[in-house]
């Protein structure tokens, strides 16, 4: 994973070109119609620029050159006010009208100030939202141009430098910024705070988070703020920076201090009413949002579903309530909230990501590729889209899965020593709704009578449509046990967010003993479960199933549990449960196990943690144990008990390997057995 921070909202220009003509008016006017002499207004202009009332000034300098045109103290002076107020366009067109003409060292102090406020400027909205990066770009290319002028004063150098490498970061250029960044740091150059900040930002997406949260921590340090509107809040990119590096509870204290600090509204001096601050909304965004990402979304959504209710027309927030949405398993809801951020904010690439992953978790593939091409228009250079995209590419390709389970034990009907081994291939995605595959199973055990195995090999096909998953396939026998075809169909289907239903039938099913399978018995299968997921903290679910054994025997058999979150904290979950479960048989004449009536119950618990994470790359384990008793008709009730260890290793974005080691424990036919299991996974796509 990689989580850069998100810009501080960004001022519209309209606003603000507004503001300025109406802050010019009055003093204009004021100008026009107490007229004084030269010298008098002259000394008024330079006593409100040393006050800091720039745009006074400008107004004042503006009507003395109305009366007195060719000034070329004011005309000077007009040129300086309007660099100091971000004209720097304007500015550079009066100053080459200047007479005499400006020096050169004054040129480029004017070049150097253009460059400073295009840099300002891109923090804008984009002028054209197709192409997001023009006026950064245009930045880049003023401020390379100036650093590589052989006739820049030394002075002046620096400060370009600086310039050029917050200008590359604006425009999506992290690479080279951090390249220039090495460059300076070998020279022994230390960094302003904003120029920290902005580096910061480049080496967070060049994936050096550790030294990102360095430099954070020294630009705070040098300049705790307020910070300028137009500036993000650098503790939000210090939190992301100190997640990425592993430090999650410093992540978690800065964006809450941030949110603690910042009030929730702000008096403007001449407005009667208080403003909501959007610095505090982006750290409560923020704060909810890391919530979800250390694996804690009812948390993340308890902080966001108040803040909906409180502004349902703020895009940002319901992008991140989708996105929390989608982490406890709601997809439809989720997708409703990234509709509506992507209706209130046609420029929020995060909503059209999200809508995406959506409809990926739903199976919903027609629409994926029209907004993950929305969000790439909008951020071309934007390493979350950039992730997106290839995960959506990886979804839709080859997908190859291999499971094998080792048992040794005293099982009758697993033997002495028992193994299974499952190889899938599956094609790309055909015309979005289909996949065909190839499949093969080989099971084998070492049993009191001799050694049995069962194979096949077969092709299917899947298909997919809005919440539901369908297969059917034909795996012929190349054992000399059964010679039966295996037909087998089957579907998932999530009706809502809350329920689902699941059922698998086969001619000659996989649940059948390989003791079973020794004496040339197969069984004809159905399984049916009905799923009710409250959120990823509360889970229900029955399932039934029937084997029709070609011997004449009928298994009936069913299942139900319960599943409830005990423990949250970052990274780490614990739930408990109860599980039940019983089957009848009609025949127990046979060779393999099959008891009259026999029921279990088992108290079941499970922990698991992230021990280690680096991006896409990363460690999990966990841990399952169920304690209970199981009753078998015709013998005593007694304990039983399992306990599994096992860890899944991601080494690469859609490249997993597991591993599990499982012990379990009880009675069979009055006789205590036991087996001790060793599973492992590979799985490459996504």
């Amino acid at each position: 994973m990689s989580l850069i921070p998100p810009r501080a909202a960004r001022a519209p220009r309209g606003k603000l070109c507004l503001a300025l003509l109406l802050a010019l008016q009055g003093p204009l006017a004021h100008a026009v119609d107490a007229p004084v002499g030269r010298d008098a207004l002259m000394a008024q202009i330079r006593q409100e620029r040393d006050a800091g009332r720039r745009v006074d000034a400008l107004a004042h300098c503006q009507a003395l050159l109305d009366r007195w045109p060719d000034d070329t103290e004011a005309q000077a002076l007009n040129v300086t006010l309007l660099t100091e107020l971000g004209a720097s366009t304007r500015a550079g067109e009066l100053a080459s009208a200047l007479r005499p003409a400006p020096g050169v060292a004054e040129r480029f102090h004017l070049d150097a100030d253009h460059v400073a406020q295009e840099i300002r400027w891109a923090e804008g909205e984009p002028a054209d939202p197709k192409h997001p990066y023009a006026e950064a770009d245009r930045a880049v290319a003023d401020a390379r141009q100036l650093v590589d002028d052989p006739l820049l004063p030394a002075d002046l150098r620096q400060r370009a430098e600086f310039d050029l490498l917050v200008a590359l970061d604006r425009a999506g250029r992290a690479e080279e910024a951090v390249a220039r960044y090495d460059a300076l740091k070998a020279k022994g150059v230390a960094l302003p705070p904003y120029v920290e900040r902005a580096v910061a930002d480049a080496l967070l997406v060049r994936r050096r988070p550790a030294e990102a949260a360095r430099l954070y921590e020294d630009s705070i340090a040098k300049d705790p703020g307020p910070y300028d509107v137009t500036e993000s809040e650098p503790r939000i990119g210090l939190m992301y920076a100190y997640l990425e590096s592993g430090q999650t509870r410093k992540a978690i204290q800065t964006i809450d201090e941030l949110a603690a600090r910042e009030p929730t509204w702000r008096r403007i001096p001449g407005i009667r009413l208080p403003l909501q601050n959007p610095r505090k909304v982006d750290a409560d965004l923020n704060a909810a949002t890391l919530r979800e990402y250390v694996d804690m979304p009812a948390e993340a959504y308890a902080r966001l579903e108040p803040m909906r209710r409180e502004a349902p027309a703020n895009a940002q927030i319901r992008r991140e309530l989708g996105m929390v949405e989608l982490a406890r398993g709601w997809p439809r809801r989720a997708q409703d909230d990234f509709n509506i951020a992507a209706t209130l904010d046609r420029r929020d690439l995060g909503a059209y990501i999200g809508e995406a992953d959506a409809a990926r978790v739903l199976n919903d593939y027609e629409g994926v590729d029209e907004n993950l091409a929305m969000a790439q228009t909008l951020g071309d250079r934007n390493g979350r889209v950039d992730r997106a995209v290839k995960a959506w590419d990886r979804e839709r390709g080859w997908q190859f899965d291999l499971a094998t389970e080792q048992g040794k034990g005293s099982s009758p009907d697993f033997g002495d020593r028992d193994g299974t081994t499952q190889a899938t291939i599956a094609s790309p995605l055909i015309d979005d709704h289909w996949r065909v595959l190839a499949l093969g199973r080989y099971s084998t055990a070492d049993l009191p009578e001799g050694d049995v195995r069962r194979s096949r090999v077969g092709l299917g096909v899947r298909g997919y449509a809005r919440g539901l998953e369908a297969y059917v396939q034909a795996l012929p026998a190349t054992d000399r046990y059964v010679g039966k075809t295996a037909l087998e169909a089957g579907f998932d289907w999530s009706i809502t967010d809350h329920w689902a239903w699941a059922a698998d039938f086969s001619t000659a099913g996989e649940d059948t003993p390989l003791r079973a399978q020794y004496y040339g018995i197969s069984a004809k299968t159905l399984d049916t479960a009905v799923t009710w997921r409250a959120s990823e903290l509360t889970q229900a679910r029955v399932g039934l199933s029937r084997d029709r054994f070609n011997d004449g025997n009928t298994r009936t058999g069913w299942l139900a549990n319960v599943i409830q979150r005990l423990h949250t904290v970052p990274n780490l979950t614990i739930d408990g449960g109860v599980e039940l479960g019983g089957s009848m048989n009609t025949r127990t004449d046979r060779p393999y196990f099959n008891p009259r009536r026999d029921y279990s119950y088992a108290l079941t618990g499970r922990l698991e943690n992230l021990l280690g994470q680096f991006y896409e790359r990363n460690v999990t384990q966990r841990v399952d144990v169920a304690v209970g008793q199981y009753a078998e008709k015709g013998f005593a009730t007694d304990w039983m008990a399992t306990v599994r260890y096992g860890q899944t290793i991601q080494t690469a974005p859609g490249f997993r390997l597991g591993w599990g080691l499982g012990w379990h424990n009880q009675p069979y036919d009055g006789r205590r057995e036991h087996r001790v299991v060793l599973d492992l996974t590979l799985h490459w796509g996504e």
